[in-house]
Parts: C-alpha cells; structure tokens; sequence
C-alpha cells in the first residue's frame, strides 16, 4: 500500500497502551509510513533510528485560574497544529480517555478550515473497564467512540465489555495486541542467571505497573508457597502505587531474601531470557501484553482466566489459567510447569503461541483497517 501520514497519540507510560502505540509506530515507519507521535512526554520505548519517525511535544502550560491544566485543550490544539504542519492522513489515538475526545475536537476544528483527517480510537482497557465506567466520563466516552471513524479492541472480551456497558454504534474491529519476536527472543544470558540462581533455584518472574488490580500481592502468596515445596527466586519488575505494600508483604511472608524488586526496566527482554515461569494474577487484563512477550521468551504463564488472558494463554498448553485470587491453583500449575519433564514442553508451546503475534503478522492488520477507514472518510467527503 501507499505511504500513510499517521498521527499516533498515546500515553507515553510503562503501561501496555503506549507500549502497543510506540512499538506499533516504530513498525509502521520502517515500513515506509511516516509516523508523528504527539504527546506530552516521549514514549519510553521510542528511539529515532527511522526518519519516517517524529515527535511533537503537548505543551500544556499551568495558571492560576486552572486547578489542573487543560490537557485535553492542548492536546486537541497540538493535534490541529501537526495536522495542518505535516499534512496527515490520518490520526490513530490510543485510549479513549481523553485522547478520543480530544481528536473530536480537533476534527471539528479542522472541518472549519476545510481539513478533513479520519480519526481511529482503539481501545485498551481500563479505558473502559474502570474509567469509563464511570458516570461521569460514560457520556463523552460513548460519545468520542461512536464518533470516531473507526474503532478497534484489543481482545474479543474487551469489545463484548464495551458493546455490554455503553450504547455503541459503531463497528468495532477485535485486532489483538503484538509482539517483535526479533527482540522479544531467549537469549545466551546464562552468566545473569548465574548470579540471580546460583544454586539452580527456579527463577519466577512479574512485570506490570503495580496497580491494585494487578493484585501482585497474589503474586508473592504463589511464590511462597512454591518456594516451600523447590528452590525459587522471585523478580518483581515494573514500579507503582502497590510496591510499598508488596515489599511489606515479602518480608512479612519471610520471603524477601528470595525475592528482588527491580523497578522498571527498559530491556525487560534479558531477563524474560533466563526466566521459567511468569506468573499474571490480575483480577482485569485486556490483553496481557507482559504475558505475551513472556511467552516469545520461550517462558510459560500462569495467568487468571480474567479479560482477554483465556485469548492468549491457552490452559494446559502454553500455561494454566486459574480463577481470581485462587492462590491454591495457581501455586499448583506453577510446580507442574517447573517439573524438569514438562518444562521443555510448555516452554516450546508458549513460543509457538507467541509467533501466532508476531508483529508482521498483527501490522498488516492495521494497515488495511487505516486504508478501509480513510476510502471511507473520502466517499463520506464527495457525498
């Protein structure tokens, strides 16, 4: 296909929604499109290796008369602005909240100055299981979605909760999140392995952002108990309002010499590498993106069955789902995986799983939902 001018907006965070923009981004750029981020801050995962690749800053500034700067003003001004400036085809926001809405806004300016710029929305997840939900952002967050030209979701649970809770109209495209299995890969990293199980422990892993619904105290309870029963280490990676508590947590469960809090880490990749296990005990996942690049590391997940998880990990395959808080279940599909004779196995599986979501394979899903979207918007324009 053509070259597309894509404007991405996205939250430029840990979290797995500007993880997908920024990486799904990069992608398209060296494929050829030119891509234009626009958000506060730069996307973690961003570098400037591709010159189809550029960043403008939403540059919102405080006053005295405003408690809270006006984000989503700046945001839909800056959006007016890089359209205009770089004649974009197109504008991909990631997040219904506010980013959605804003992109309305700038959409009607642009209308006013006889612009006309396609506006996708795909939605994430907390977006709509906890933000929107609420009565006071319901309104605009139905409103900016059926809206929008075109909208997708991240998982089949995700699209059924949004169809369930708010009175959508439009057409909703399930395309799933996804991996680079070029960098998401097990690597020769035995000499950090070493170091972390020096006597051959089972090494455990979590990534999140340490929200309360990621429940990663349910986590440590998994651990303790597999650690009674095999030599274990725990790496906790990733960082937020939940880390106090959990480090409290470790050490009241006596765990904490076995247990490492790393923070966040931009090369989550090494240490997915030398892991056997990941472990996933949220009460609401999307997707479970973190899951996912563990499974390209050839590492095996124990999951709830929570969201969209029963999409990606498939029970008694590439892991095991578990209910909720079921602490029991969990610990014991944890011993299964780590027995030596089926480890190998389940290690193969979850790879094999993994390149289903490979990025070349999820892109070109994109490309032409982008190509439907604006053949759409053009028809829409002559009529």
């Amino acid at each position: 296909m053509n070259p597309i001018r894509i404007g991405i907006v996205c939250y430029p965070t840990f979290g797995g929604s500007g993880v997908v923009a920024t990486e799904l981004g990069k992608a398209l750029a060296k494929k050829g499109h030119e891509i234009h981020f626009i958000t506060y801050s730069q996307p973690s995962r961003l570098d400037f290796l591709n010159e189809n690749l550029f960043y403008h800053e939403v540059d919102f500034r405080t006053y005295p008369l405003f408690e809270y700067p006006p984000y989503e003003t700046a945001l839909a001004s800056k959006m007016v602005s890089v359209v205009k400036n770089e004649k974009l085809d197109l504008l991909h926001v990631h997040y219904a909240i506010p980013h959605a809405s804003a992109a309305y806004l700038a959409r009607q300016i642009l209308r006013t100055e006889n612009t006309i710029i396609p506006v996708v929305t795909t939605l994430h997840g907390t977006d709509i299981t906890l933000v929107g939900k609420d009565a006071s952002y319901a309104p605009v967050v139905t409103f900016s979605i059926n809206e929008s030209d075109g909208v997708t979701a991240v998982s089949e649970d995700l699209k059924r909760e949004t169809l369930q809770h708010f009175k959508i109209t439009q057409e909703i495209e399930v395309i799933p999140n996804f991996v680079d299995m070029e960098k998401f890969r097990k690597m020769k990293k035995d000499h950090f392995k070493k170091a972390i199980c020096p006597h051959g422990e089972a090494l455990i892993v979590h990534i999140s952002n340490f929200r309360k619904v990621k429940r990663i105290n349910d986590v440590l309870r998994v651990f303790a108990r597999i650690r009674k029963e095999i030599p274990a280490k725990l790496l906790m990676i990733g960082d937020g309002p939940e880390r106090v508590s959990a480090e409290i947590v470790s050490r009241e469960l006596e765990i904490s010499e076995d247990v490492r809090f790393l923070g966040k880490l931009e090369a989550v990749e090494e240490v997915l590498s030398v892991a056997d296990l990941f472990i996933m005990t949220s009460e609401k996942e999307s997707f479970g993106l973190a899951a996912l690049e563990a499974m390209a590391c050839e590492v095996p997940v124990i999951s709830t069955n929570a969201g969209g998880l029963p999409e990606l990990n498939i029970h008694g395959v590439t892991g095991f789902l578990s209910a909720v808080g079921d602490i029991e279940d969990m610990t014991r599909n944890s011993l299964l995986i780590l027995d030596k004779e089926n480890l190998p196995r389940f290690k193969a599986n979850a790879w094999a799983r993994a390149r289903e979501f490979d990025i070349s394979k999820v892109m070109p899903r994109y490309e032409q939902f982008y190509a439907r979207v604006i053949d759409r918007t053009a028809v829409k324009t002559l009529s």
